[in-house]
C-alpha cells in the first residue's frame, strides 16, 4: 500500500510522461509535491522502486520505467498500460501491432543543424541531413523537424549532447514545455518555457546553468519537443 505522497509522485510521473514523453526532473517533483528538499523525492523514488511500481535504469540520465500503477490510478485511466519510458520514448495506448505498423511507416524529417542545450548559439535554418522518425513519435498538427543537441544543459530532462530532438512547429507553449526558443532573432536554444508576466523564463535542466529571464518580446517560440532519438 502506498502513502499519499508516494501515490501523488507516481501519478505526477505518469502524467508527465504521458504529456512530454520524458519523466519530470527532481526539481519539478519537489515543487509538485511541495517538499523542501530533493532528499524527500529520493526517498519516495526509492520506496516506489522497492514496491515494484517503478524501475530506475542505470547509466541513463533521469530514465525511469513505470512498471505498474496502483489499482486506484489504473482504474482512473483504464486505457493506459504500464509504461516503459526511456529518455524521449513516447508512450502509447495503441495495440502493439498498430504501433509496429506505424513505426515501420517512418517519416524522414530534415535535421536543421544544431540547437544549443547550453549557451545559445546562432539560429540555424539550413538542412544538414535527414533522419528517419517513427510515425508514433509525431504528435499533433503542424510540421515537424529535427535538431541535433549541442551542450548539456538539459541532461536532467534526459536530453544529452549529440541527441536528435524531434520538434513540432508551433509559436505557442504552455508553462513547463520544452521548446526551441529564438532569442532576439539571433540565438536558438532548447529550454523549458515559463511565462512570468511580461517576461519569459528559459529554464535549464542542469543546476550548473542559471535560468534566463528575458522580456517577452525578445523570445519567440519556434517549436515544442515531441520526441528524442539517441544513437549508441
Amino acid at each position: 500500500m502506498l502513502t499519499k505522497k508516494q501515490r501523488d509522485l507516481l501519478n505526477f510521473i505518469h502524467n508527465r510522461v504521458q504529456r512530454d514523453g520524458v519523466p519530470p526532473s527532481f526539481d519539478e517533483m519537489k515543487e509538485a509535491l511541495d517538499l523542501r528538499s530533493k532528499s524527500g523525492i529520493h526517498r519516495l523514488i526509492t520506496a516506489l522502486e522497492e514496491r515494484g511500481f517503478i524501475r530506475r535504469l542505470a547509466h541513463r540520465a533521469r530514465a525511469i520505467e513505470v512498471v505498474r500503477l496502483p489499482d486506484a490510478l489504473a482504474t482512473a485511466s483504464p486505457q493506459q498500460p504500464a509504461l516503459r519510458v526511456i529518455e524521449g520514448e513516447r508512450p502509447s495506448n495503441r495495440p502493439a501491432a498498430a504501433q509496429m505498423v506505424e513505426t515501420l511507416h517512418a517519416r524522414e524529417l530534415p535535421v536543421m543543424g544544431r540547437i544549443a542545450a547550453g549557451v545559445p548559439i546562432e539560429a540555424i535554418a539550413e538542412i544538414s541531413h535527414h533522419v528517419a522518425v517513427p510515425g508514433s513519435m509525431l504528435s499533433g498538427r503542424g510540421e515537424h523537424y529535427a535538431l541535433e543537441v549541442k551542450g548539456d544543459s538539459m541532461i536532467e530532462a534526459g536530453i544529452n549532447d549529440g541527441d536528435i530532438v524531434v520538434i513540432r512547429e508551433t509559436n505557442t507553449a504552455n508553462n513547463g514545455d520544452i521548446v526551441v526558443a529564438l532569442v532576439e532573432d539571433q540565438e536558438a536554444t532548447l529550454k523549458r518555457f515559463f511565462k512570468r508576466g511580461d517576461s519569459v523564463a528559459l529554464e535549464a535542466a542542469n543546476p550548473a546553468y542559471e535560468t534566463r529571464v528575458l522580456p517577452g518580446h525578445k523570445v519567440r517560440v519556434q517549436g515544442r519537443l515531441v520526441g528524442l532519438i539517441r544513437t549508441y
